[in-house]
């Protein structure tokens, strides 16, 4: 079976992160895909769905030779720039006045990342250098960190909200046709019981959980009607669309309610990941996503419920 960009953005590709998808930019990103560790030989393309990382770097490698352009440079005139947003693929990409907005991610009490501080826009090189000249279309999609490298303001990551509430278009600008809009948000997986894994496998030690049970192309509907699935934070029912983060003791999320026209962005960093009650969300997001209190997860420790 073929490995389309369709099941690229799906996560149903039939490759994983064993191999790694941190990928230093004087490598080679097809020595990481003719690893063994990078396939699930047990599932062919479009069986199975796995959250994989690796995935974005391949498609951003696509873009760029079908374009000749940096993906980072790419993403700015196709999306960022028309939207007007204020954000870029790692911090050396923003204005000056930008970085200087930066926040420092915490894993608790300990600072992680600085984003400030940086300054170099792409995964070093193996030797720790830090040189574009060597960039070339397609060979290392991975060097700007397409599988989580952008970063943006909470104000500008409501508008993305905002563009999902009207269906591809944000302040008068459209970015997407009504049917790539129906392309990107219907689902094109959603569990069943046995056809995918609800967490990321090669991060959690527990896969078996989590909060993925359908999926569209690089988004995610959350309250889904299925027993085994614990996808509904705000434990109403009501289908939500985005997409959530977590890294380096961030956490962060997109969701809309498009029934009701309403949706939360939020960022969170240096917070207890203790789960929630209602999901497989922690309870902090489940307190955002409900618009609760967060004075009322002050001193909690309890896991959730079963």
């Amino acid at each position: 079976m073929p490995i389309t960009l369709r099941r690229l953005l799906s996560h149903r590709s039939s490759l994983t992160d064993r191999a790694g998808y941190v990928i230093p930019y004087d490598a080679e990103l097809r020595d990481t895909l003719l690893q063994a560790d990078a396939w699930d030989g047990n599932h062919a393309p479009g069986e199975y769905f796995r959250y994989t990382n690796l995935n974005f770097p391949i498609i951003a490698a696509v873009l760029e030779r079908a374009t000749g352009e940096r993906f980072d440079r790419l993403m700015r005139r196709l999306v960022l720039a028309p939207l007007r947003l204020d954000a870029c693929f790692n911090w050396q990409g923003c204005g000056s006045q930008t970085r200087t907005r930066a926040v420092v991610l915490y894993d608790g009490a300990t600072a992680v990342v600085d984003g400030a501080k940086q300054n170099c826009p792409v995964v070093r090189g193996s030797d720790g250098s830090c040189d574009l000249t060597r960039w070339r279309a397609g060979r290392n999609g991975a060097m700007f960190s397409p599988q989580g490298g952008l970063r943006i303001s909470a104000r500008d990551l409501s508008k993305i909200g905002r563009l999902l509430l009207g269906e591809g278009v944000v302040d008068g600008v459209r970015l997407l046709r009504p049917a790539s809009f129906r392309t990107l948000t219907n689902p094109e997986w959603v569990f069943d019981g046995h056809n995918g894994l609800r967490g990321e496998a090669d991060t959690n030690a527990d896969a078996g959980i989590g909060i993925f049970c359908r999926y569209g192309l690089a988004l995610q509907t959350l309250a889904t009607p299925v027993r085994e699935c614990a996808d509904d934070p705000r434990g109403d029912g009501r289908a939500l669309i985005g997409h959530a983060g977590s890294a380096y003791g961030l956490l962060s999320g997109l969701w809309i309610d498009r029934d009701a026209g309403t949706g939360v962005a939020y960022f969170v960093t240096g917070a207890p990941q203790t789960l929630g009650r209602r999901s497989q969300f922690t309870a902090i997001e489940e307190h955002l996503l409900a618009g609760e209190p967060l004075e009322l997860l002050l001193g909690t420790t309890e896991a959730r419920a079963p």
